[in-house]
């Protein structure tokens, strides 16, 4: 077994850090807040106090809230100190912000894989992401063993990482789809009487199989929005990289500017602002219906 460095304990990366540890590695912990740390060094991982410190392992892994987070992370300072031979960012960051950390730990001698995932904290609890990785192909092959702990299918990219990166926004793009239309379908049918959870199972059951359909089909039809897995603020970024790859592509989505406005709209709600990011479909739902 090996040491790593493990940044970012937020929800997914406890689940991920967690696993690693159960397997037997020796895991240096980072995170913003003590708490995280805490737990993880109970079930047998150390504390870093720094990033930098976290850095310091031959393989060193983040799994960090967004493209603000990651920057006040992996600063000049920590990665000046870096002695890891090769990181892996398992976040969802922009394409552009992956090059340039491409560049940068080339410039300390590192090799850099972006590998987001696919999946909920459950889902990484239980070792079964989806893995986007892309990076120089031998160095993502010998992470193989670490990435089958994570996951249960690691889908290869290519050689730029930023790629995969722009793979996991098309993604969510199609996820945050499915979402919106799973709302606009519910608000139709619920008022011709037919149960929220029936439409949705019809819809999982016949036509839209798949975990996004049952598993935010579920989520809407019984407004279970609290606590939620994946917040609506991390949606909007989500989009908002969405839309950062179609303007670097060429592409001009017909329906990005509603999905944004939905977005918009749970945010600006007190009572929606707080949930997942499936809460989105209430802001159809909603529509004509006197307030509660």
């Amino acid at each position: 077994m090996s040491t790593v460095g493990f940044l970012g304990l937020g929800t997914m990366g406890r689940a991920m850090s967690a696993r690693l540890v159960e397997a037997g590695h020796d895991v240096i912990v980072w995170n913003r807040s003590a708490a995280a740390v805490e737990d993880l060094v109970a079930a047998g991982a150390r504390a870093a106090t720094t990033p930098a410190e976290a850095l310091s392992a031959t393989l060193s892994f983040s799994m960090l809230a967004n493209d603000a987070a990651v920057t006040e992370v992996l600063t000049d300072e920590a990665l000046s100190e870096c002695r890891a031979k090769t990181h892996v960012m398992m976040s969802s960051i922009s394409p552009a912000l992956s090059d340039r950390l491409h560049s940068r730990f080339e410039s300390s001698d590192a090799n850099y894989v972006a590998a987001p995932v696919l999946g909920r904290p459950d889902v990484a609890a239980a070792g079964q992401l989806n893995i986007l990785a892309a990076g120089d192909e031998r160095t993502t092959d010998a992470l193989a063993p670490y990435f089958a702990i994570l996951g249960k299918r690691t889908w290869y990219l290519g050689e730029r990482p930023s790629v995969a990166n722009a793979v996991k926004a098309a993604v969510n793009y199609n996820i945050i789809h499915a979402m919106q239309a799973i709302g606009e379908s519910v608000a139709m049918t619920e008022r011709l009487g037919v149960a929220p959870e029936v439409f949705t199972e019809l819809l999982s059951s016949t036509l839209f199989g798949g975990v996004v359909y049952s598993g935010y089909g579920a989520i809407i039809a019984r407004e279970e929005y609290h606590p939620p897995g994946f917040h609506v603020a991390l949606g909007r970024k989500d989009l908002a990289l969405a839309e950062a790859v179609a303007e670097a592509t060429g592409v001009r989505p017909a329906t990005l500017p509603a999905l944004i406005a939905a977005f918009e709209t749970a945010l600006a709600d007190p009572e929606l602002r707080d949930g997942d990011w499936s809460v989105i479909a209430e802001t159809s739902r909603r529509q004509g219906r006197e307030p509660r």
